[in-house]
């Protein structure tokens, strides 16, 4: 099957697509990214993801030479060339053309559609465990294709036995590689980190739909202790919605989700999708 992307200024398919070696994305890393999920032909929250885009670009250095507009209309150019059933859309700018290696003088848009699997209606009936690790991102508001950390601590990550990473710095919980963490607590209440790390679309819908449903939440920093208190965790992200976590380190959480708040919250999410 031939897919579609968006390289080089022009729709293509995409093994016709590169990027040149000079590129900062390439010799440097340089680059920022971001990824939204499509039902169909329905980009599912690209405002928020757009907003997220250009705020990263923005404090990347980076000009988009695209408009806001411009780019809905390249995905929507994707989508309807591609026509898979159920897709996640990549928008990266890449550093640009850098002659020296170092200075960034022409970014570019690339965007490639690709096959994601859809899913579920319901939370997942079974957890993951998490292997904490002291480390802060560098500008950690920002979604960058530095993914430098994560992929070399996959080796020791498998030897802990654990799914991902819950990183952690002075004490302070901040997130996972790939999403956003919330535990809750003894008490019921929903909490997630304040600071250091990205803020998450579906993270952004969560804190949306509590304050819909009186559904109690904090926005503070976790102290790593308290994991050891707390009734729930899990993590997020914009293509699993909600991941419930049965394991962080040696401390487990209950594995019967029902009734249980990210259950109720998955539920709410689903909703706001259709």
């Amino acid at each position: 099957m031939s897919i579609y992307c968006f390289a080089n200024n022009q729709i293509q398919l995409i093994e016709k697509a590169g990027v040149p070696v000079t590129d900062l994305l390439v010799q440097r890393g340089y680059g920022i990214f971001d990824f939204l999920r499509v039902a169909g032909d329905k980009p599912l929250f690209i405002d928020d993801h757009l907003d997220r885009f250009f705020h990263s670009a923005e404090k990347m250095r980076l000009n988009i030479p695209q408009t806001r507009q411009d780019i809905k209309n390249i995905v929507k150019e994707l989508i309807e060339k591609n026509q898979l059933s159920y897709s996640g859309i990549r928008m990266i700018i890449a550093g640009g053309d850098a002659p020296d290696g170092y200075t960034i003088e022409h970014p570019h848009l690339i965007v490639i559609q690709a096959h994601l699997a859809e899913p579920t209606l319901h939370l997942p009936t079974t957890g993951i465990k998490l292997a904490t690790y002291s480390y802060q991102r560098q500008i950690p508001d920002v979604k960058t294709t530095d993914y430098l950390m994560a992929v070399w601590l996959q080796p020791w990550m498998k030897q802990q036995g654990a799914d991902d990473i819950l990183y952690y710095y002075n004490g302070i919980l901040s997130e996972c590689p790939r999403s956003n963490f919330f535990l809750v607590t003894k008490d019921n209440v929903l909490v997630t980190a304040n600071q250091n790390m990205l803020n998450g679309i579906t993270r952004k819908n969560i804190i949306k739909v509590c304050e819909a449903h009186s559904i109690p939440f904090e926005i503070r920093d976790i102290n790593i202790i308290e994991i050891k208190e707390a009734k729930e965790a899990f993590i997020t992200s914009s293509t699993k919605r909600i991941i419930p976590v049965e394991q962080i380190d040696d401390v487990s959480f209950k594995s019967d989700y029902a009734g249980s708040v990210a259950k109720n919250i998955y539920d709410l999410l689903v909703q706001l999708e259709h």
